[in-house]
């Protein structure tokens, strides 16, 4: 499963996050794996895309970091699969679409 993590840096400071992250690494537990990651221009919050089949790998993750780290955990799955699950829509309903 696919998580997209938003990470909110305590009073917007990123600095202990880095220095602890340069000194002991991310914390990842076996089993949990890190995708990717962007951060915002004030360096303020992070966007961290993780991977596992156990959830409890990514709440023990967490618990390495919440001194330092608010986060939001979104399950998310690839623009792919959504494309699949979704039904296409009935012709008329593709026509009318067309031409609002």
């Amino acid at each position: 499963m696919l998580y997209m993590i938003v990470e909110h840096f305590r009073n917007g400071d990123p600095t202990p996050v880095y220095d602890r992250f340069r000194t002991r690494g991310r914390f990842a537990p076996d089993g949990l794996r890190y995708v990717s990651s962007w951060v915002t221009t004030d360096l303020a919050h992070c966007y961290q895309v993780m991977e596992c089949d156990d959830r409890t790998l990514l709440d023990q993750w967490i618990a390495a970091w919440t001194d330092l780290v608010d986060f939001e955990v979104h399950p998310v799955i690839t623009s792919r699969e959504a494309t699949a699950r979704v039904p296409t829509a009935e012709p008329d309903a593709i026509d009318a679409a067309r031409s609002r």
